[in-house]
């Protein structure tokens, strides 16, 4: 937890925990209380026997706030964390202020959404079929991408040291429990009293842009927003844009 004023919770993805949030805290702990976790299963927690259960997340970042005392925090998500972060905001509606979900669209399954986008999926899952073996064999991490690999190899290599901190964690099994929690209707979003900005980024590979902005059409208080030349970890590769508009995002949400 760092800095004083409005908080703001921080969600890591399946690629993360609470190191991945080193460019955001930097930037809002000047003004902001920012607090940022490992889901379990994550360093530095201990590995849980036959991996963690995504039901449980929602659950965890419950007991977090409520232990903080943390009150109508903006929840930001990444990824595996927009599993947490909306399932907590639809099950307290009134106790959220506003909601990000960065690259994720959580348990909300894209292909449910009134928007047909399965020509834009067939496409996207085209292309990432043909790059994500060539990255995994070339050592680049799939949730950063070729362009920025090449382009920061530095900051590249530091993101896969933080997610290599997660020892222990089977990847895979957790993945395959994500994937199969992803099944509720976008139309849940009418749920929600808070507004929700989707933030995508264009080269993403692991999760479509397409779905986000479908997800995002589903609820009036929804903003979809996508990061050119980004991939799936636009907080990581692009962090001024994204904290600009989060930032923004923030500036606009009501009292």
């Amino acid at each position: 937890m760092t800095g004083s004023g409005p908080p703001i919770v921080f969600a890591h993805g399946l690629g993360g925990n609470h190191l991945s949030w080193w460019q955001q805290v930097a930037h809002f702990g000047r003004t902001h209380r920012c607090i940022t976790f490992s889901h379990r299963g994550f360093a530095p927690s201990d590995s849980i026997v036959g991996g963690p259960d995504p039901e449980d997340y929602a659950d965890d970042l419950a007991a977090l706030i409520a232990h903080l005392e943390v009150d109508r925090p903006v929840l930001v998500a990444q990824s595996m964390g927009g599993w947490s972060c909306l399932r907590h905001a639809l099950s307290n509606p009134d106790a959220v202020q506003g909601l990000m979900m960065a690259c994720t669209t959580g348990m909300l399954d894209f292909r449910k959404a009134a928007r047909d986008v399965s020509g834009e999926l067939a496409n996207w899952q085209a292309r990432a079929d043909k790059a994500i073996p060539h990255w995994i064999a070339a050592d680049i991490h799939p949730a950063c991408g070729a362009a920025f690999a090449a382009r920061e190899p530095a900051r590249h290599e530091l993101y896969k040291a933080i997610d290599r901190l997660n020892a222990g964690l089977d990847k895979g099994a957790l993945r395959q429990r994500l994937e199969r929690a992803r099944h509720r209707s976008p139309a849940e979003l009418a749920k929600l009293k808070c507004p929700v900005l989707f933030l995508a980024g264009a080269d993403d590979l692991v999760v479509p842009a397409c779905g986000l902005e479908a997800v995002a059409a589903e609820t009036s208080q929804g903003h979809f927003v996508c990061v050119p030349d980004a991939g799936h970890s636009v907080y990581f590769e692009h962090p001024a844009l994204f904290n600009a508009e989060l930032e923004s995002f923030i500036a606009g949400l009501p009292t």
